[in-house]
């Protein structure tokens, strides 16, 4: 019988290492469980899952050109992608804001205003905002304008 990819065999335990376990699988041949392949969560010791001896019931993960089986019980386990269940995505976040500062009254709407008192306008917040910006900066870094290495009198 060819073995495949992807097929789901079933085998009996006929040795158990450190790193894995071996199984002999149907027309006689053996296959290698590693440690990795046995559980979804971290083996100490393979020896409390798997014995010799013990009946498994596993897929091949992979097939090497000079014969080697590689099997895993962990695969045969998990559900496919299309049966997961998918979690429900959430709205995106809004950006966070970056200046939360007071805000210059607005000229009333249709209002022209001449390109001097646009410019003064735009001055104006954009004062607010550095200002804001710095204190924010300086409370993070400590503050106080006080040098860490001290002063050089």
């Amino acid at each position: 019988m060819q073995i495949e990819e992807g097929a789901i065999v079933s085998g009996k335990v006929t040795g158990v290492t450190d790193f894995g376990a071996f199984v002999e699988i149907e027309g006689g041949k053996t296959g290698m469980i590693h440690i990795s392949e046995v559980a979804s969560n971290y083996i100490k010791d393979i020896k409390e899952y798997i014995s010799v001896g013990q009946e498994v019931k596993t897929k091949v993960i992979s097939v090497s050109p000079d014969g080697k089986i590689s099997l895993s019980i962990r695969k045969l386990n998990e559900q496919p992608k299309e049966q997961r269940p998918q979690k429900p995505r959430g709205e995106r976040r809004p950006a966070p804001k970056v200046w939360n500062g007071q805000k210059a009254s607005a000229p009333p709407a249709g209002e022209k205003q001449s390109f001097e008192d646009m410019m003064a306008r735009f001055k104006q917040v954009s004062d607010e905002k550095m200002t804001d910006l710095k204190r924010a900066s300086d409370s993070k870094r400590g503050g106080g304008g006080y040098s860490r290495r001290g002063s050089n009198k």
